[in-house]
């Protein structure tokens, strides 16, 4: 809601806005200035939580003022067409007024999901304040098979909470300092708890010891693909 109040006060200046430079438009011709400042509220409206969603990767300014995100609900990438359905639902999702009907969904979903949200398959999610690790210190060059199965990657980001990702990333990183026996207990251990949670293609698992595969599992949390990555070589 505090998300919404904001993203509703820029929409008011940015429409004081449109109003002041229609107006001059009115001298000519008032009827095309009226026509003409409800074609452009429809698509303000509409178009600033489309775009902004879409080029933030699910922020407003409100949301990211407040650490909030529209994600995917099984993980996968946000898709535009979702951004869309989400924001066409808001007619449904505001009435009466002040969005009642989005609001009662919300109480009774246990992911907080409005109309919009249950039609495009999405929930609002926060963001936490976690700075990204550095991977070139555990991934060390290796090479990760996860990035070649998108379908396991989803799997991790939606089965994976933000506190395992971080226990295990913590293992990673003091790896060095334990002794041998701990170092494999600790990481078998990490390994039996991810694969009772992901089902993993066991010829994905092949020859991988359980070091590696948490190494693979946080590799795929945190680094963003992009078209120069080995995997995509």
């Amino acid at each position: 809601m505090l998300a919404w109040i904001i993203d509703l006060f820029i929409l008011m200046a940015l429409a004081q806005i449109i109003i002041i430079l229609i107006s001059f438009i009115g001298i000519i011709s008032a009827d095309f200035a009226i026509a003409l400042e409800i074609i452009s509220f429809f698509i303000l409206f509409l178009g600033y939580h489309i775009f902004l969603e879409w080029r933030w990767n699910g922020q407003t300014l409100g949301k990211r003022i407040l650490r909030l995100r529209v994600a995917d609900e099984a993980g996968n990438r946000l898709i535009f067409p979702q951004i869309v359905m989400r924001n066409l639902f808001r007619a449904v999702d505001a009435f009466p007024i002040t969005y009642i009907v989005g609001g009662v969904a919300a109480l009774f979903s246990k992911k907080y999901q409005r109309l919009g949200d249950f039609a495009a398959g999405t929930v609002v999610i926060r963001q936490p304040r976690i700075s990204k690790p550095d991977l070139k210190e555990i991934s060390n060059g290796k090479y990760n098979s996860f990035h070649k199965h998108a379908s396991i990657e989803a799997l991790l980001r939606s089965k994976i909470t933000a506190r395992e990702a971080s226990l295990a990333l913590a293992a990673l990183l003091r790896r060095s300092d334990l002794e041998t026996h701990a170092r494999l207990q600790l990481f078998q251990e990490l390994a039996n708890h991810f694969k009772a949670k992901i089902d993993f293609p066991p010829e994905l698992l092949d020859e991988l010891s359980d070091e590696q595969l948490i190494r693979n599992i946080i590799d795929s949390l945190y680094r963003k693909i992009n078209p120069n990555h080995p995997a995509k070589r």
